[in-house]
């Protein structure tokens, strides 16, 4: 079906400009609402926040909803939080609007990639969550400097309206092509939740929060460690951003690539580049041309590890995989969460140069839970499925 593949990445692509958008918009924002660069950071925090709320408690909420209504009632609550953004008279009713945003994203992304995992060929799983998320990058590469643009040009509240109309017009796509079926077949609500007894499906997740925490602190505050640290003009923040995302494309495809060979070893090799490109950026981010392909390197990493990550959680969650991917989103936007928090105390305190070495030591917590679950699977003994005993349900 292609019009419906092509429909749902144009909602993932409006979904990314309105999460990420905000990153190249941030001091203007904060100086039209009289609020510090931290306090508008926070509005990062609302939308993770949502995304952190609404992940496991509106799954389990809709968990036996036929797809083509919930996939079209998450779609509205997006838009409808977009636009209160655009509209919000007071600071206070833009952190509402942006928690609003953000609350049906986790499940729409775990309904998504679920779905696409469990029809993968085998070996093939991690590409095929990269080819998913392909519109995230497009979200990047295009959305998030496009609406960067539009905001420096028409103002801010513009960007959060264009993402609204833009949304509202892939919905229409949507309501074309979603196929009305019934609900899924699921078990119990507690059977459901058991599977987050298993520790490895727990270091699946903290291993997304722990491995994102320190890149996406860095890129939270972009703007002003492009200006303020790079010496690039304001105009420049939508190339750079353009400059990100062209690597976020690459990495995602190189991560899912290397994700199918050998998703763990990929997964730590991956970190280890990541915090050392961090680390990098104190003494590059000096200089404008190496801070401009320190953000292609950054980009490039931070996207590469996507693919592996998701894959790891549903590969560890077979018995409940929707849920435990929009619990795993949860975890990514905690870790947005904390970012948007941190990020603002650097500033107001070393700096925010300081944020790369301190992003650099996040990255390495990630980097030693990828490594303890590595070693936990090379020492659990392999097993063959018996003749007489089915293969789990993907």
């Amino acid at each position: 079906m292609p019009l419906l593949a092509f429909s749902l990445m144009l909602v993932v692509f409006g979904l990314t400009t309105g999460e990420f958008v905000i990153a190249g918009i941030l001091p203007d924002v904060a100086r039209d609402l009289s609020v510090s660069i931290p306090a508008a950071g926070l509005l990062v925090s609302a939308y993770a926040v949502g995304m952190i709320a609404g992940g496991p408690v509106i799954t389990t909420l809709t968990a036996r909803l036929p797809r083509r209504p919930l996939i079209v009632g998450l779609i509205v609550t997006s838009i409808a939080g977009n636009a209160a953004s655009a509209l919000a008279p007071t600071y206070l009713v833009l952190l509402a609007g942006r928690f609003v945003a953000g609350l049906v994203v986790a499940t729409f992304f775990a309904v998504a990639v679920a779905t696409a995992v469990s029809t993968a060929p085998p070996g093939r799983q991690a590409s095929t969550v990269a080819r998913l998320t392909f519109g995230m990058n497009l979200g990047m590469i295009a959305g998030t400097p496009l609406g960067t643009f539009v905001g420096q040009n028409l103002g801010w509240r513009a960007t959060f309206a264009a993402i609204a109309v833009f949304t509202a017009i892939a919905l229409t796509l949507v309501l074309r092509s979603v196929p009305d079926r019934p609900a899924p077949d699921i078990g119990s609500l507690l059977g459901e939740l058991r599977v987050f007894t298993s520790r490895d499906v727990v270091l699946a997740i903290a291993l997304t929060a722990a491995g994102n925490l320190g890149v996406v602190t860095v890129f939270t505050y972009m703007a002003p460690l492009a200006t303020d640290v790079s010496g690039f003009p304001g105009a420049a923040l939508p190339v750079l951003l353009l400059v990100y995302g062209a690597g976020a494309v690459a990495g995602n495809f190189l991560g899912g690539w290397l994700a199918d060979r050998a998703l763990m070893p990929s997964l730590a090799g991956l970190l280890a580049v990541l915090a050392g490109a961090l680390a990098v950026g104190w003494p590059a981010s000096g200089h404008q041309v190496s801070a401009a392909v320190l953000w292609f390197v950054l980009g490039v990493l931070a996207f590469a590890v996507i693919p592996g990550m998701q894959t790891r959680v549903v590969a560890t969650a077979q018995a409940a995989p929707t849920l435990a991917v929009a619990v795993n989103a949860s975890g990514f936007q905690l870790a947005a969460a904390f970012a948007g928090w941190l990020g603002g105390r650097l500033i107001d305190g070393p700096g925010p140069r300081s944020m790369y070495p301190v992003a650099a030591v996040l990255t390495v917590s990630g980097l030693l839970i990828a490594l303890y679950s590595l070693r936990r699977d090379r020492r659990r003994p392999a097993v063959t499925p018996s003749p007489r005993q089915p293969a789990a349900r993907q």
